[in-house]
């Protein structure tokens, strides 16, 4: 990753609760664990060492079990909680050691915070409760009101600006929260458990709501949760929290195919992994059942019942039964009429097709070029991967 791609970076960054951080901290690098300090001296370790990047425009998700850390470590961005030490740096700044003065100006610039909890004022109008972080920063009316009614109507509430919380059901009063944090234009939209107080069909409808945004704004948001469907669902990359360590960090495929340990395994245990892999997480290419065509019949490694010809580019030509040697050669090459498997077919829409075909299915790039085969035993390992 370049460092153009980088916007937010967490160095080595920890966070004690307790009078007497400094005693846990000489603890820690002493070799101590988590639970010793706190059995010792009482003092929690609520952040330990964690070091990530954020890449501008995507959402990156933080979750883990209660108690792995994950609120407080949206808190350490805009500081609300305090670092015990390491660093933070934003678009190249560092922001861990900012005066009260700097550090509130990048809480009312930079990074916008949608809580669990609307924290709608009751006798402010939506408008007014949309505007009232920009007039806090104390920006002028007209102004706030015009910001206000774009936001609002980047989340589906144009219609609504004169109506009142009370008059709104949880999901319309949600998307005011949002969109009070979108009049701010942040750089960075931290969301902690945001959608997590609503009923699973409005909180589906709030996630396909972000994704929008994120898509036509290209925004970068930082989204806490617990909920693996969730993270998977809106998230370009998750990082797993346990204990305060940030265990394991990678997109939704790369945590499904390749969990760092038993603890990011049991997250996605029972989950439904054909929804979120492609075809192409799942192929595999064994030499010995491809062959170049060259005018010479083809030769495959034997034990295997079918080949795969390709041309001088790589394209795939046919499947070839390689048991049938009595048969002319024009007869033993099928042609694969099948529709083409690509890379990035999702794997529920491959499943039908390696059920019906009598041969591992061919997957091709989106150029033709041949790149494995899915067959019955290895798809059926995946989807047991438990």
């Amino acid at each position: 990753m370049s460092d153009t791609d980088e916007i937010l970076a967490v160095k080595n960054i920890f966070k004690v609760f307790g009078p007497n951080p400094d005693m846990a901290m000489q603890m820690l690098r002493n070799g101590a664990d988590k639970n010793e300090i706190f059995s010792k001296t009482g003092h929690v370790v609520g952040v330990f060492d964690a070091s990530f990047s954020v890449k501008r425009g995507e959402i990156f998700v933080i979750m883990g079990l209660s108690g792995s850390g994950k609120s407080t470590m949206v808190r350490l961005f805009n500081r609300l909680i305090e670092p015990t030490s390491g660093s933070i740096h934003l678009n190249g700044k560092e922001i861990t050691g900012l005066s009260d003065k700097d550090l509130l100006d990048v809480r009312r610039r930079e990074m916008a915070m949608v809580f669990q909890s609307f924290a709608l004022m009751p006798h402010m109008s939506v408008l007014e409760n949309t505007a009232f972080g920009l007039e806090i920063s104390g920006v002028a009316e007209k102004e706030r009101h015009a910001r206000a009614s774009e936001a609002l109507r980047q989340v589906g509430l144009g219609a609504h600006e004169h109506s009142y919380p009370h008059q709104l059901s949880g999901g319309m009063q949600q998307r005011v929260g949002l969109a009070r944090a979108l009049a701010n234009d942040p750089t960075i939209l931290l969301m902690d458990e945001a959608f997590s107080a609503l009923d699973p069909l409005i909180r589906h409808e709030m996630q396909g709501e972000l994704i929008r945004l994120q898509a036509e704004q290209q925004r970068t948001i930082i989204f806490i949760s617990h909920d693996i469907e969730e993270a998977i669902r809106i998230g370009h990359r998750i990082a797993i929290m346990e204990g305060g360590r940030v265990v394991q960090i990678g997109t939704p495929q790369e945590l499904i195919n390749q969990p760092a340990n038993d603890y990011v395994r049991t997250f996605f245990k029972g989950f439904d992994s054909s929804r979120v892999l492609k075809a192409g997480d799942v192929a595999r290419l064994d030499p010995g059942i491809v062959c170049k065509l060259n005018g010479k019949a083809p030769q495959f490694k034997t034990g295997n019942d079918y080949g795969y010809l390709i041309d001088e580019h790589g394209h795939l030509l046919g499947v070839v039964d390689t048991d049938a040697s009595g048969v002319p050669a024009p007869e033993r090459y099928r042609l694969h009429e099948q529709q083409p498997v690509y890379t990035d077919t999702p794997l529920h829409e491959v499943l039908g097709i390696v059920a019906r075909l009598p041969y591992p299915v061919p997957v091709l790039d989106r150029g033709g070029a041949f790149k494995g085969t899915i067959s019955k035993t290895l798809l059926l390992q995946t989807l047991s991967r438990d």
